[in-house]
């Protein structure tokens, strides 16, 4: 908070956003401090706007600012953000960011606080499951696992198929290590599309438990650096310094000191931070059970409205692709199967991105 400039904040309505506004809210009670919330309205759509309200009226002296990009709004903006990404962008999540930096530069905030890392290096995502679970297989400890694993099935009302999945999909995450792991999932998605089946990456070796080892990937090699990449470019088009307190070196290096269960417990992802906030966010953010992540509509809703001229380019200039499966691809999607459409877009927008470059 410490600037000679206005501080505000982004607002999503999860809990690390959430935790930095209430802290704020909670420690500088005289501060009118502006918060920055995109949402999209819709059939299926995600709007965080009741938890926002949760922590707004737990603090009421934060002044929320709100926006719902329209199509024109992404048509017009598309080329502008992507421009400043310098990169093709994975998905459109990185666009609903540029919009929130956006309305903070309207409202005259040079300081945004954000709330990017909290995932990666205290268990956010399901894949840190399989991992805590995979971990006490691996070692014998199938007391241990079964425990967490039920846990977890219970608290998000898992059907018998989806346990199945979530004891599976822990079993191979148990014998295997971080990198046998992200080439399985690498060759699954990818080198079908690709002429060549190399593996062109190689990830540092680390030590302690196997969920650590993964958070470890996630913070430095594959997760955090890309949002990392998105959030610097997205807040300096508007000029503006993006800080993100879950990433001071001395918490990191507190995260990972910390024993899995400080972590992930009988299916509670993230339990430090929500013991140590119960009593200053809201208990219904506090106690969220969903994990929604930045969702935005922008692979399928927006590839088929706004963006759809992405859909209409020529392939063929990937030459480094199989063209039939890449054209096949695209025109499933064009018939209307949703099921590929995160790569539809990653090779919409990859096409886009190369013509420009």
């Amino acid at each position: 908070m410490r600037s000679d400039v206005e501080v505000g904040g982004c607002l999503s309505g999860g809990l690390d956003s959430s935790a930095i506004a209430s802290v704020v809210g909670k420690k500088f009670p005289d501060s009118k401090f502006k918060t920055f919330t995109v949402y999209y309205e819709g059939e299926n759509e995600v709007d965080e706007r009741p938890w926002v309200t949760e922590v707004l009226n737990k603090y009421p002296q934060l002044d929320p600012y709100y926006f719902t990009p329209s199509d024109d709004d992404i048509q017009n903006s598309f080329e502008r953000a992507i421009w400043h990404a310098d990169v093709p962008l994975a998905g459109s999540s990185p666009i609903s960011q540029y919009f929130v930096m956006q309305l903070a530069a309207t409202k005259g905030i040079k300081v945004l606080l954000d709330g990017q890392g909290s995932d990666e290096m205290l268990g956010g995502y399901m894949h840190s499951l399989f991992r805590l679970i995979g971990g006490d297989l691996g070692c014998g400890k199938i007391g241990s696992a079964l425990k967490q694993l039920n846990a977890h099935a219970a608290m998000q009302d898992f059907s018998f198929g989806k346990k199945s999945n979530l004891f599976l999909k822990s079993l191979l995450a148990g014998f295997q290590s971080e990198q046998a792991l992200y080439e399985l999932e690498y060759k699954r998605y990818y080198p079908f599309l690709s002429k060549s089946n190399e593996i062109p990456f190689k990830l540092k070796d680390n030590k302690g438990s196997r969920l650590n080892q993964f958070l470890y990937q996630l913070t430095f090699a594959s997760s955090l650096p890309t949002l990392l990449q998105f959030e610097d470019r997205n807040s300096m088009a508007f000029s503006i310094e993006s800080r993100v307190p879950f990433l001071d070196h001395r918490l990191v290096e507190f995260a990972f000191s910390l024993p899995d269960e400080a972590k992930i417990h009988k299916g509670v992802t993230k339990r430090i931070l929500r013991e140590s906030m119960r009593d200053i966010m809201p208990p219904a953010i506090t106690d969220r059970k969903d994990k929604k992540g930045f969702v935005t509509p922008g692979e399928v809703k927006w590839l088929r409205g706004p963006l759809s001229f992405l859909l209409d380019q020529n392939f063929k200039e990937l030459d480094f692709l199989q063209y039939h499966k890449v054209n096949h691809l695209i025109d499933d999607f064009k018939y209307g199967n949703n099921k590929n459409a995160n790569l539809v877009w990653r090779l919409v927008v990859l096409r886009w991105w190369m013509g420009r470059n």
